[in-house]
């Protein structure tokens, strides 16, 4: 099995280490990783402001950079970014000048597959025999939940990390109050967004929130940090890499 990794850009700049647990997980299982240097965003910034021209410039960047790689599976530990190249390229190309483009984008995108699907659907792995000690609670981002439906495969494999007690929290389907532009554009709403989720998190009794999503996580951390609380935030991947040191 060989597989491109598409890295988003919250994990190329600002949580690098997410990127690095998710290549030594899929090695670990067997798999061969390898990493298109030239790809950049998915364009899904552009494409959520309306900037449709832009989001086209740069999904075809993305579309030529992957499509000059061998590879069977996409893998990309974001279920936002998975859902921009996998459910919204082909609208963002169709009825445009280049008419190759929307059959380009759908043949991709049937190849990408976000990271937590890709290990138990595609691997049929549930039990890495990660060691990871607390109490924690997971996030399902909008995206993953809505748009790729992906629910259990998270907890399937947080089920199986050794010393890990995965808790269930109130209004888990609640947004995080992130949702990309949205937080730059609607600040108030988006940090009451974000204090319902902490509150909750306090009720649960958890030291760690884990998601398949680090810009939700980012957000998160962000407003745990600024009202005191000393909560880990962690995707998916760091905790299936951990061996509990």
């Amino acid at each position: 099995m060989r597989v491109a990794l598409f890295v988003p850009c919250y994990v190329d700049q600002i949580n690098p280490e997410v990127g690095v647990s998710v290549v030594r997980v899929l090695r670990r299982l067997g798999v061969e990783v390898i990493y298109p240097e030239g790809q950049t965003c998915c364009g899904q910034p552009a494409f959520n402001s309306g900037f449709f021209d832009e989001a086209r410039t740069i999904g075809r960047r993305f579309l030529d950079v992957f499509e000059g790689e061998r590879f069977d599976y996409i893998v990309c530990p974001s279920g936002s970014c998975t859902t921009m190249v996998s459910h919204y390229y082909p609208f963002v190309f169709e009825n445009q000048a280049l008419p190759d483009d929307r059959e380009r984008a759908e043949a991709l995108g049937h190849r990408v597959r976000e990271f937590s699907d890709f290990v138990v659907n595609v691997l049929g792995v549930k039990d890495l025999g990660a060691s990871h000690a607390g109490r924690a609670v997971f996030h399902t981002g909008c995206h993953q939940r809505r748009e790729l439906g992906i629910l259990n495969e998270p907890r399937d494999l947080l089920q199986n990390v050794s010393g890990l007690e995965l808790l269930e929290w109130e209004n888990e389907e609640l947004c995080c109050g992130f949702g990309g532009m949205f937080s730059v554009k609607m600040p108030d709403v988006s940090t009451a967004m974000a204090d319902e989720k902490i509150a909750a998190l306090e009720k649960s009794g958890a030291d760690t929130v884990i998601s398949c999503d680090s810009s939700c996580l980012m957000h998160l951390g962000g407003r745990l940090r600024r009202t005191g609380h000393d909560t880990r935030v962690l995707h998916l991947a760091q905790i299936l890499d951990s061996d509990g040191r």
